[in-house]
């Protein structure tokens, strides 16, 4: 362009591609074999020839883990993916990662073990948490968070959850709602935002 500058580049939303490639049958379910967080009607056919079909159980109580995750208005996010990593029930680092989508009213569920707990920052003994992971459509950067779980011993003493804010470690609380099963909400910006931790 003769005498001119170009304009700036316009902002470009990540995704919502998530669902076509991302979330496989059996990929929440890290206990088993279900179909727990795959999106059968967005899975292309044969997808799920790329997945192992089995993997071994891991050591711990099994729990089921929900929530939504709504943006600042209280509006569900639909298309986001929702990755988790822990421990088992021993403390013990392996291959337990999940993956899911969010359904039409941005819920999601995860089968998998109570994790136990690990050593953190300066050695301290960390409370049980999973790791998560947050990707969706408007999101540049993945957001990473944590779940502890209401109840477990440890959350008075964890070394990170002590970096937090008192008025806001319990959105990184999830709440039991029956035995074996927990309720976590991510909320992504606003009242009750979901710490969000820097990577």
């Amino acid at each position: 362009m003769a005498g001119g500058r170009l304009g700036q580049t316009p902002w470009q939303t990540v995704g919502p591609f998530f669902h076509y490639a991302l979330p496989a049958p059996g990929g929440a379910d890290l206990v088993g074999q279900a179909d727990i967080g795959a999106r059968a009607d967005l899975t292309p056919a044969g997808h799920f020839l790329l997945t192992p079909l089995s993997r071994e159980t891991p050591v711990g109580d099994v729990i089921e883990v929900e929530g939504r995750i709504v943006d600042g208005a209280g509006a569900p996010l639909p298309d986001a993916l929702v990755e988790i990593w822990q421990a088992d029930g021993e403390g013990a680092f392996g291959d337990l990662f999940g993956r899911c989508a969010t359904a039409d009213d941005g819920g999601y569920a995860f089968r998998t073990v109570l994790p136990g707990r690990v050593a953190g920052p300066g050695n301290a003994l960390q409370a049980a948490h999973i790791d998560v992971g947050v990707l969706g459509r408007g999101l540049l950067r993945r957001l990473v968070t944590r779940i502890y779980f209401e109840g477990e011993p440890g959350l008075d003493e964890d070394p990170v959850l002590a970096l937090v804010p008192d008025e806001r470690r319990d959105t990184l609380v999830a709440r039991r709602t029956a035995p074996g099963r927990y309720r976590f909400d991510i909320v992504l910006q606003g009242a009750g935002e979901t710490v969000f931790f820097d990577c």
